[in-house]
């Protein structure tokens, strides 16, 4: 049984470690807990990690975030991996910092890497699961808020957070968006 993990990011070194490439981190850290690496292929970096007789295939699009359907598509195609089977990790504005979300679908809110994916599939039934980084930044600079990194006063709660993350992704592929839903979601 195969399932596609697409985190969401931008490449390059100004944007690593932003709050716009959490998809990013939370993948590079379960690589990192799985003892893999990322390989740079078609339209993404890539790599698979197995859980409990699951093959997880991460992509880490490298169509930059306003393209991230495109990616997205080419890898669900390329391993024939159903809609059901797809779940896509993104920062979230719209909930505060420590917020974590697992849904079964919904709409992309603003956010121009959802809008993409939902623009090229025609619809918005995947799993996301949002990862909250607040919305403290002054009218008008949304942009910036999003392509920063987060405050020192932040950083010590994201390891335990990307952890939780993790431990939501390897409960997605193994018991259900469901029941995810109802043991993750406070």
């Amino acid at each position: 049984m195969k399932y596609l993990i697409v985190g969401l990011g931008n490449i390059g070194p100004e944007y690593a470690d932003t709050r716009h490439n959490i998809g990013f981190m939370v993948l590079d850290e379960l690589a990192k807990q799985e003892g893999t690496r990322f390989q740079n292929s078609r339209l993404a970096y890539y790599t698979e990690v197995s859980h409990k007789g699951r093959t997880l295939c991460l992509v880490k699009p490298t169509t930059y975030m306003n393209l991230s359907g495109k990616a997205l598509n080419h890898w669900m195609k390329d391993l024939k991996i159903p809609i059901e089977n797809v779940l896509v990790i993104v920062d979230d504005l719209a909930l505060p910092l420590g917020t974590l979300r697992l849904k079964p679908k919904g709409s992309a809110a603003g956010h121009n890497g959802l809008k993409n994916i939902e623009a090229t599939l025609g619809h918005s039934n995947y799993a996301r699961l949002r990862f909250g980084i607040g919305d403290n930044y002054p009218k008008g600079r949304q942009v910036d808020f999003v392509l920063s990194k987060f405050d020192k006063d932040e950083l010590p709660e994201l390891p335990a957070l990307i952890d939780r993350s993790i431990e939501m992704v390897k409960s997605f592929v193994t018991i259900g968006t469901e029941l995810t839903m109802t043991r993750f979601n406070k």
